[in-house]
């Protein structure tokens, strides 16, 4: 059901070309009336003007509009229609040269040329009921296509409405209704879901009005396949962009090898506090540009020439649902620097439109044009762009650096202009020059401790000997600025009381940092040989290391942690319900022994079957086994042969015996074999094998 429009009035825009010819040629007749003149002024006259009929110098207006009447009267039917000029009085160029002088030229045309659409009459109330119940359940299954929908709707109305007549509209209707409500469809259907579960947002949007007010913060996979600084491998890395939201200024950046990581982000944070200096090759004009802030004045700050791009503190960032951006050391970063957190809502890219959009830009621009380029699809890419590969992570990072101060800063910014000067031509450079101009700039610049202060933070104790341990490593051994704090606990109490804090950089764990007396000392590892022997490792290959350690049993334990163990060895050897004197023990064998009695007993009460007399030296329990299993032999062989004595079977040679081998004798039969009969010796030892008796 299409919402009720008003009665706004219509634009000269939403006129079709005929129905804009057609308005033309209305106006055309109506200035002829009013002015004499078809273009409504004697300058821009035709050569047959003015008509008799319309001379303003012989003809007053009344005049003229009856001639006109005539005029349009006279003309052929088809074409008065086709012009909406079949039904033309007086009075109607009256209301005509009224609706001009109100509204302008759209006030001539026909009001059903731009009537307002009259919905869908067909799609009822049971109807629209039913489309809406079959999107439910389109956005919990797979994708179906338009038919499949139509007949889900056909069974709802049939299942949900059996007694009343409701007709459902033809498939187009149903499709042209399902694209006015619901869209084109065109997304995934994983992504359409994710949509539709965003509850609507609340509150109201945040306009940047001064650079730092909004800084947006973003990562994405560089799709430019670059090579190790160590071996020369293609690998893919990571691209960290600050992007100011009011300049569309990119005032820092970061290239990761790996997954982007909170100490990233606060690294990437801290370089947008600080100026960018100059690099070897950038000439004059990617220096510091500005106006109102000599370049002089900045320099003696930075300590050194500065480049062309914005620096200031952040009052506020805003960050997606990333691990990176949603961690306590971010909202440690974020309070040590005064800056609000302002996350995006989860699956609106909009919140972020300008980042992404600059990712695209950059993508276009530049990566694009770069050997080793691996599109964006994995079906547009190349043969080989890994063995397109030419440039190294460093030299990514200086090609982007370059890039950004010398073209991204100055390119005009065609969508994105100021409120103030809408259709100015502007770019990120000349935006923070008029705020500076307008606002002022604070240059305050962080000092070079407030690395060590966006690090994650350890409380632990020192130890006398082996000195602090974080993160399963142990540091500052031998160091001797821990000398006045080993085994001493930290002067300060709350939560962490007698602890002291370290900081600790994940990305190389070959040293931690302590604070005291206002002065940040390193802590190498224990581990660590002499000076440039062993290359930087951070936290992720410590974890690899002491896995692997713990796995392959080569931790050292303490007595306390070998315990369990010993524990074991003993269980299997002597457990504690074997022990001799415990009151268990002694029940179990008096009831063992009860039922070894009271079995032999029963044995010896049937007389049928007792059996021989077993070896002395023989334990009673396997005695016991081996009469029980002769009593079942003999019993079954009684059972099998009714108590009488088993012929012997014949031996092998017998048969041999009862045949020639040579077919021309012709020996005399042989006596019957089954009424062979072995010797009595032979019979006894048969017997004996088997378990009787002879």
């Amino acid at each position: 059901m299409m919402a009720d429009a008003g009665d706004r009035t219509p634009l000269v825009e939403e006129l079709t070309e005929q129905d804009l010819a057609r308005l033309r040629i209305r106006l055309e007749h109506l200035m002829e009336v009013e002015t004499g003149f078809r273009s409504g002024s004697r300058h821009w006259a035709r050569p047959d003007e003015p008509r008799p009929a319309f001379d303003p110098a012989t003809t007053n207006l009344g005049e003229r509009r009856l001639a006109k009447v005539a005029e349009l009267g006279a003309l052929p039917e088809t074409e008065a229609a086709r012009l909406g000029l079949e039904s033309v009085s007086e009075r109607t160029l009256k209301r005509m040269a009224a609706r001009y002088r109100e509204s302008g030229l759209i006030g001539l045309a026909d009001g059903r040329w731009t009537r307002q659409a009259g919905g869908h009459p067909s799609v009822t109330a049971d109807v629209e009921e039913a489309i809406r119940a079959v999107h439910e359940q389109c956005l919990r299954r797979s994708r179906i296509s338009m038919a499949s929908r139509e007949r889900l709707i056909h069974q709802y109305v049939r299942e949900v409405f059996p007694d009343r007549q409701v007709r459902v509209p033809h498939r187009t209707t149903l499709a042209r209704v399902w694209r006015e409500w619901f869209g084109p469809g065109g997304s995934r259907q994983r992504y359409v879901r994710s949509a539709a579960a965003v509850p609507a947002p609340a509150g109201v949007p945040v306009i940047a009005s001064r650079p730092g007010q909004v800084v947006v913060l973003d990562s994405t996979p560089l799709p430019v396949k670059v090579l190790d600084d160590v071996f020369g491998t293609p690998i893919t890395v990571h691209l960290t962009i600050a992007l100011d939201a009011y300049t569309h200024s990119i005032v820092a950046f970061r290239l990761t090898p790996v997954a982007e990581s909170s100490i990233e982000v606060a690294m990437l944070l801290r370089d947008v506090l600080s100026p960018l200096p100059m690099r070897p090759g950038w000439g004059a004009t990617m220096a510091w540009p500005y106006p109102g802030v000599p370049a002089a004045l900045v320099a003696d700050l930075a300590g050194g020439p500065v480049a062309g791009l914005p620096f200031f503190t952040p009052e506020a960032i805003t960050v997606d649902h990333g691990s990176a951006f949603k961690n306590h050391h971010l909202v440690q970063v974020a309070r040590t620097l005064g800056v609000d957190v302002l996350p995006a809502r989860a699956m609106r890219p909009t919140d972020k439109a300008a980042c992404e959009r600059a990712f695209a830009a950059i993508q276009s621009l530049l990566l694009e044009l770069l050997p080793g380029w691996r599109g964006i699809d994995v079906a547009d890419r190349g043969a080989a762009p890994e063995a397109d590969a030419a440039w190294t992570v460093a030299e990514m990072e200086h090609l982007l650096a370059s890039w950004i101060v010398s073209v991204w800063q100055n390119r005009r910014l065609d969508q994105h202009a100021p409120a103030w000067d809408p259709s100015g031509r502007h770019s990120p450079n000349t935006l923070f020059a008029a705020a500076v101009a307008r606002d002022g700039i604070a240059l305050e610049i962080p000092a070079p401790e407030l690395y060590y202060e966006l690090l994650p933070v350890h409380f632990v104790k020192i130890d006398a000997r082996r000195g602090v341990k974080v993160g399963g490593l142990w540091y500052g051994a031998h160091s001797p600025a821990l000398d006045p704090c080993r085994g001493v606990p930290a002067p300060r109490g709350g939560r962490h009381a007698g602890k002291w804090a370290v900081r600790r950089d994940p990305r190389d764990c070959r040293q931690v940092f302590i604070e005291l007396d206002g002065t940040w000392h390193p802590l190498p590892w224990n581990g660590l040989p002499p000076e440039g022997t062993v290359p930087a490792f951070g936290d992720a290959r410590v974890g690899e290391v002491l896995k692997e350690a713990a796995r392959s049993g080569l931790r050292p334990r303490t007595d306390t942690e070998l315990l369990p163990v010993l524990l074991d060895l003993l269980a299997e050897v002597t457990p504690v319900e074997g022990w001799p004197g415990r009151p268990e023990a002694r029940k179990r064998a008096a009831a063992r022994a009860r039922e070894l009695a009271r079995a032999r007993a029963a044995t010896a009460d049937r007389p049928d079957d007792r059996p021989p007399t077993a070896p002395a030296a023989q334990s009673a329990p396997r005695r016991e086994v081996e009469d029980a299993i002769t009593t079942d032999r003999l019993r079954r062989r009684r059972a099998a042969t009714g108590g009488a004595r088993p012929v012997p079977a014949a031996r092998l040679g017998d048969g041999l015996a009862a045949r020639t081998l040579y077919p021309t004798a012709r020996p005399e039969p042989h006596a019957d074999l089954d009424k062979l009969e072995r010797p009595d010796s032979d019979r006894a030892e048969s017997i004996k094998h088997e378990g009787g008796t002879a």
